[in-house]
């Protein structure tokens, strides 16, 4: 994903782990004025250090035409960039 403040991740979604996971990245990244990348809404430094925890880019095997993923497992984009509500997703696939 080509953009400076948003990451991916398999994870749980639903039954409350979604929001168990952005309240962990709050508590990590707090949206106030200690950071020194300043510019845009408040907080907005967090957004630019959150590549730190979540990689912009993964990896997933198919199997069968399917993603192979656990039961419970989702692929999620987290980016709470409140200044640039657009995002790209580039997406490639290798033929084994």
């Amino acid at each position: 994903m080509p953009h400076a403040t948003a990451g991916l991740a398999i994870l749980e979604l639903g039954a409350g782990s979604d929001h168990d996971a952005l309240a962990t990245l709050d508590r990590l990244l707090p949206r106030d004025d200690r950071w020194r990348h300043r510019h845009g809404s408040a907080g907005h430094g967090a957004d630019h250090v959150l590549p730190l925890l979540l990689s912009p880019s993964l990896t997933v095997p198919v199997i069968g035409g399917e993603l192979a993923l656990g039961t419970w497992q989702s692929i999620a984009l987290l980016d709470p960039n409140a200044d640039n509500p657009e995002r790209t997703v580039l997406l490639s696939f290798l033929a084994g």
